[in-house]
Formats: structure tokens, C-alpha cells, sequence
């Protein structure tokens, strides 16, 4: 990516340039608006943070490079902070159940 990334506004705008999206792709992609899309591209959102993990998954990018500038290969995929907002919400048998599902599943893969 060759244009500014230092602003989530300019990481958005040079994301959706790299995968041929349109602001009325991305727009569509996440439930609002184009102006919405341009806002954030220039940094001047509104409901960006609210709108934040939907952006991430249209743009297959994680929440930490959007926010920050971390490299992809460093930070979690929309799933995966997903996954760890749940089980979070569970409680400590249920934690304990899911970590044994998850390491027979890796064992399968």
C-alpha cells in the first residue's frame, strides 16, 4: 500500500483501494451509508468504533491493523477476537470444555 496509513481513516481507504472495493462496496458490505464509508476514510467518523468489526471482516483485515497500524501477520482476524469475546463470556466449566474441543479439533486438522 502506497498511500498514507498512518490514520484508521487512510489503513480503510488504502485496504478497500488493494481489493478493488468501491466506497459503495464497502458501504454495502458493512449496512450503511456511502457518506458513512467516506467519513471514515477521512477520518471524521461518527460511528466508526461501533462499525469497526463489520469494516474488519469486509476488508479480511483485523481490528488491531485498522485501529493501529499492526502488521496483519501480528494481530487476531475479526473471528478470532470474536471467539475470545465468547468464550469470555463464559463461565470456567464452559471454558474448560471449549479449550478441550478446540485442542481434539487442531489435533484433526
Amino acid at each position: 500500500m502506497q498511500e498514507e496509513t498512518h490514520s484508521v481513516g487512510g489503513r480503510i481507504r488504502a485496504l478497500r483501494r488493494a481489493r478493488g472495493l468501491t466506497q459503495d462496496d464497502l458501504a454495502a458490505a458493512c449496512g450503511v451509508s456511502r457518506s458513512a464509508v467516506a467519513q471514515w476514510e477521512t477520518d471524521r467518523a461518527g460511528q466508526l468504533r461501533g462499525n469497526i468489526t463489520r469494516i474488519a471482516e469486509a476488508l479480511d483485515a483485523s481490528i488491531e491493523h485498522l485501529l493501529q497500524g499492526a502488521k496483519p501477520t501480528e494481530s487476531a482476524t475479526g473471528d478470532e477476537l470474536a471467539m475470545l469475546r465468547l468464550y469470555r463470556s463464559c463461565d470456567p466449566e464452559d471454558r474448560a470444555f471449549l479449550l478441550r474441543t478446540a485442542h481434539k479439533l487442531a489435533r484433526h486438522a
